[in-house]
């Protein structure tokens, strides 16, 4: 299938999400020369570590891909011209009808059960987002674990984070540089090294302080990129949570509902107001456990505290990710199917099952299914 959606690959590449948009072209076009990137891909075929690969939102005429009701899949995009991206793109869907055969159809590649790229192709779809962090840590389960250079923040998003980093960075600088323009200046690049994962010569006193040597040090900065951008996506989206909350409370379905249908909405919004805000809290209380191991570094000096923390940050990027990820994808596919300027427009089987897929994504325990879902009716959505 050739995408005609994605009329500008090349934009896409610009202003990617790092959490939406997977660009392994770009990992290849930045780090193909490296040992690491040729010693451990994230794919062996060269096809698909060349691809791009996009967690999209299924429209109407796509959710009968599939054998199950989704509101997203993961997709896998390859340019139909490498040296022009606004021709657009081949795609197939992960776990679509005939998945196996479709990828061979539309890119020639032969794929089996035992194959290592499939089962990695897998994890990146059961995964709810492509959060570098957390998708490092989901492979690794699976004994998994391509080359770091795979697992960095889109160009996008790292100049989106770079001045709430900066600002997180500059307590540290302040320790040992009273000078506020030389303290903001010298932030400002420890705060480029640590998103690009780059240990050089501005970071080595750090690393001495930390008593850590070069490879742990470069685990320790991943991680603590890793609490920079929670923190940053965290404060991106708690402000758009509550009018979608508001929303959810207050959206009519168009058409006719029995009462047991009208039970079901009105159990389920409380749910889903319960679920969002129990997630939001959990996220801010696990980002609290990285606040105070940073107070001891830039306040109490304690280095050795920090540096004990970010050795174990990893078994927090789990939680931290998936319930960012779940939360995200929440707001984002509300004001996708309902944008703001426009009245919303839906049926009561179509509410009901958007908020079951919510009540999924946060693992909330819903209701009882409603039977708009059971026995499908005809509905006026005049």
């Amino acid at each position: 299938m050739s995408d005609q959606t994605v009329r500008n690959l090349a934009h896409l590449e610009d202003s990617a999400s790092t959490a939406r948009v997977l660009n392994l072209r770009a990992v290849r076009r930045l780090n193909g020369s490296s040992p690491e990137y040729a010693s451990a891909p994230m794919f062996q075929n060269q096809a698909l570590n060349t691809s791009i690969i996009v967690k999209h939102r299924l429209r109407r005429g796509e959710t009968d891909q599939f054998t199950s009701l989704r509101r997203s899949a993961t997709k896998i995009m390859i340019p139909i011209d490498a040296a022009d991206l606004s021709l657009g793109a081949r795609y197939v869907f992960v776990g679509q009808r005939q998945f196996e055969q479709a990828l061979f159809e539309s890119f020639g590649i032969a794929i089996d059960e035992s194959s290592r790229d499939l089962q990695t192709l897998r994890v990146l779809d059961q995964t709810p987002t492509l959060d570098p962090f957390l998708l490092r840590e989901q492979l690794r389960r699976f004994d998994l674990e391509p080359a770091r250079c795979y697992f960095e923040l889109s160009e996008a998003d790292t100049a989106r984070m770079f001045a709430f980093a900066r600002r997180e960075i500059q307590a540290l600088v302040r320790m040992s540089i009273d000078d506020s323009a030389a303290a903001e200046e010298h932030a400002a690049r420890l705060t480029r090294k640590i998103l690009a994962n780059s240990a050089d010569a501005d970071l080595e006193p750090l690393r001495l302080t930390m008593q850590m040597d070069r490879p742990r040090f470069l685990e320790g900065a991943f991680c603590w990129k890793a609490f920079l951008y929670y923190k940053w996506q965290l404060g991106d989206i708690l402000p758009r949570v509550g009018p979608v909350l508001q929303d959810i409370a207050s959206i009519k379905p168009v058409g006719p509902q029995s009462e047991e249908d009208r039970a079901y909405l009105i159990a389920a919004r409380e749910t889903l107001r319960k679920a969002l805000v129990t997630a939001c809290k959990s996220v801010k209380s696990t980002l609290g456990i990285y606040d105070s191991a940073y107070h001891q570094l830039t306040q109490k000096s304690d280095p050795t505290a920090f540096r004990d923390f970010l050795l174990k940050a990893p078994a927090l990027f789990n939680e931290l990710g998936e319930r960012l990820g779940a939360v995200e994808h929440i707001v984002s596919f509300w004001r996708f199917r309902f944008p703001v300027e426009r009245r919303p427009i839906i049926a009561p089987a179509e509410l009901a099952s958007v908020f079951m897929d919510f009540e999924s994504s946060l693992g909330a325990d819903h209701v009882e299914a409603p039977s708009v879902l059971a026995k499908p009716q005809m509905i006026d959505a005049a």
